[in-house]
């Protein structure tokens, strides 16, 4: 009887460059992440108000990180564009009163 082996190619885990800066305005918060050798389809971003997570994998590489955000986002309005091993993400600051609720005084 032959064995069969798989042998699984060990990757190596990385956490990938990012740059997060705000514009000029101050109403879009502009997230550049360097993701060298990986192909769009191999990316993966998830995003909350004061937070996001990414991943993105070659053959030999796996970079993931979760990262907070300075202040608060609107992630559903997010962009996000992958071109020459860098990600770029643009999401517009979430205005603090946004979810404000109206006080009656007595």
């Amino acid at each position: 009887m032959t064995e069969l082996k798989t042998q699984e190619k060990e990757r190596i885990i990385l956490s990938p460059n990012i740059h997060g800066y705000a514009d000029d305005e101050e109403l879009i918060y502009h997230i550049e992440v360097e993701l060298p050798g990986v192909d769009k389809e191999n990316i993966s971003i998830k995003m909350l108000e004061d937070s996001f997570y990414v991943r993105g994998e070659t053959e030999k590489d796996i970079y993931v990180g979760s990262y907070g955000m300075c202040c608060l986002v609107r992630p559903k309005d997010a962009k996000a564009v992958y071109r020459d091993g860098l990600l770029k993400i643009d999401v517009p600051f979430k205005d603090p009163m946004e979810d404000a609720i109206e006080i009656s005084i007595q």
